[in-house]
């Protein structure tokens, strides 16, 4: 390669890279404000990032609410595209920040969206939005039965809240339930209580461990038996660590989750994984799988995943021959306090970005509230165990009807999946939410990959104990940059002046941007000594 031709690429590089970089910090997209009339004869092509587990059904859902709306907005166009994980469309999201090429709507999380908002006014505050009289909730100018602010239920609504203001709406609601095979638990002697609770939980599962002289577990008959399995280990622990009222994160990023209570909830987790009473979904795979098959107790999973659990239930991923007939329990996740049940509220959320035409804008926020209306609530809530979020679909003739009719038949009216929705919908007052801010995500991850580590260890026959815990905490520090955010005290900072740290995507830009211009300068440097020469 020439010396001429290699400069003209690092160049290229360059700006390349300053492109993309985009100057983190600079004050990028003007603030959004709500135009006084959305022009009708613009027409406006919007993206709809959206997620499903391959579910046919949801995906025919949003196609449907995506006519829907078209044919009430001609001028708007609605281009889907489907995800099958939300950490594959935080990623990308993260990546087209630096472009100004994000989506128009995102059904995403609010610990997601805390780092959209490093972008300087990249996600649209709806407050204005939802209270404009012509276009906001419920507004006179909207061609369909919008909710108002007062319909959206407002627990849910207050999850979309970040640094005193709305960055999204709530989509759909879920928390965590125990499926219980009542049968087993009944054959091991023992009566289940109305509330669970963990001493019940890890009693029941060491009763489980015994076994005949063949090596064969009694309580099954079988090889294998797991009795407790654990879905989503991040929610375990912080499930724990609410429920006893201990330090996990306060609300402005100030890390408080490497405490003595964590430490003893591990303790107690490495007892029982020791003994193979616990594991994990990412150690041993879908508790709903172990739980049909009749080789585990306690299932904790999203009341989302109520269609994969038990021996009739609709999206069994299980050979038929592997299904053991067994009495189906839809229960609280286990407490320490069962008479102050706390459990966590999850689900998606709707977010929209901000473009440099605000038409465009309003185009996204008339498509978003559609995905509120009645219609949209109650056919995706009746695919899944969620539950809608809006006071006007839950108590609409539509929706009550669909959950009078449980256990009608083994499809859309599953009574494991409408138990599901109703454990919710009869808890929402103990439901709670962890504190979002830039990095709450990462929090998240570790809370539950001390439990992952600890789990491992003891199944490798490592020693758990405080030495242990110490690097289990430091490494966890580390892994997930959290002594980056301790004290931080950015939750009401971002999306203001202050943009916040910046995303992973963004540092490595920047890093190669660094390396290019060490590149550019050796490049000179080399050139400069040959002429010497």
């Amino acid at each position: 390669m020439s010396n001429k031709r290699a400069a003209l690429l690092l160049a290229q590089l360059l700006v390349c890279l300053l492109a993309l970089t985009g100057c983190h910090g600079s004050k990028g997209l003007e603030a959004f404000a709500v135009p006084q009339e959305f022009d009708e004869t613009q027409q406006h092509e919007i993206t709809f990032w959206a997620k499903n587990d391959t579910n046919m059904t949801q995906v025919a859902i949003y196609e449907d609410a995506i006519r829907g709306f078209e044919a009430l907005y001609p001028n708007i166009r609605v281009n889907l595209r489907l995800y099958t994980d939300y950490s594959k469309i935080y990623n990308d999201v993260i990546t087209n920040i630096a472009t100004q090429t994000t989506p128009n709507v995102c059904i995403t999380y609010p610990d997601h969206i805390a780092t959209y908002m490093t972008g300087t006014n990249s996600v649209v505050p709806l407050d204005a939005l939802f209270e404009n009289e012509k276009y906001g909730l419920g507004g006179s100018e909207v061609r369909f039965d919008s909710p108002t602010q007062e319909e959206i239920i407002g627990q849910f609504l207050g999850e979309c809240v970040l640094g005193g203001r709305h960055y999204a709406v709530p989509f759909m609601r879920s928390t965590e339930a125990c499926y219980v095979n009542r049968t087993y638990v009944e054959a091991l002697g023992f009566t289940l209580p109305e509330t669970l609770t963990w001493d019940f939980i890890w009693e029941v599962s060491e009763a489980a461990m015994t076994k005949d002289e063949e090596g064969n577990f009694l309580v099954n008959g079988q090889k294998v038996m797991i009795p407790f399995i654990y879905k989503s280990t991040d929610n375990m622990m912080i499930q724990m660590l609410r429920q006893r009222n201990a330090g996990y994160s306060t609300d402005d990023g100030r890390i408080e989750i490497f405490n003595d209570t964590t430490r003893e909830l591990l303790y107690t987790v490495a007892e029982h994984a020791k003994s193979g009473a616990f594991s994990t979904f990412k150690i041993s795979s879908y508790p709903a799988n172990f739980l049909n098959a009749g080789q585990c107790i306690f299932a904790v999973d999203s009341t989302a995943g109520a269609t994969w659990m038990g021996p009739d239930a609709p999206l069994i991923d299980i050979s038929e021959e592997k299904l053991v007939d067994f009495e189906i329990e839809v229960m609280t996740i286990p407490q320490f306090d069962p008479e102050h049940p706390k459990m966590i509220s999850q689900g998606p959320s709707v977010c929209i970005f901000n473009k440099e035409d605000p038409q465009e804008v309003l185009a996204s926020w008339l498509f978003t509230q559609y995905l509120l209306t009645n219609d949209v609530q109650i056919a995706y809530a009746c695919t899944e165990g969620y539950v809608p979020v809006t006071s006007k679909a839950q108590s609409s003739g539509a929706y009550q009807e669909y959950l009078a009719r449980s256990g009608e038949d083994n499809d859309e009216h599953y009574d494991v999946k409408i138990r599901a929705s109703k454990l919710l919908l009869d808890n929402t007052h103990s439901t709670f939410v962890t504190p979002v801010y830039n990095g709450s995500a990462s929090l998240r991850s570790a809370a539950g990959q001390m439990i992952e580590e600890v789990t491992k260890a003891v199944r490798r026959k490592k020693t758990v104990d405080d030495a242990f815990m110490e690097k289990l905490f430091a490494d966890m520090t580390s892994l997930y940059r959290l002594d980056q955010l301790a004290g931080q005290g950015k939750t009401e900072m971002i999306g203001e002046d202050d943009p916040g740290p910046l995303p992973d995507a963004a540092v490595a830009l920047i890093a190669a941007l660094a390396g290019t211009w060490i590149l550019m300068g050796a490049y000179v440097l080399r050139q400069r000594i040959r002429k010497k020469k």
